[in-house]
């Protein structure tokens, strides 16, 4: 569960909680695949890939697009 940034400030910077949902478990994938690929099994300093999509989110370096 992400405590920080809390989720609510996240939704209103994408636009609902489902579309939160989307865009952040799509980058965590993200994220992840770019690790194994580069041989690892976890992101550098033990990070979680859905905490670092989250701040990704809050600091605006991701935002959401309809498509």
């Amino acid at each position: 569960m992400i405590h920080k940034p809390p989720i609510d400030d996240l939704a209103e910077k994408i636009g609902s909680k489902y579309a939160l949902c989307i865009v952040a478990s799509k980058r965590a994938r993200q994220l992840m695949e770019q690790a194994q690929n580069q041989g690892l099994t976890e992101l550098p300093d033990n990070e979680k890939p859905l905490t670092v999509a989250a701040q990704e989110i809050y600091d605006g370096k991701l935002i959401a697009v309809n498509d």
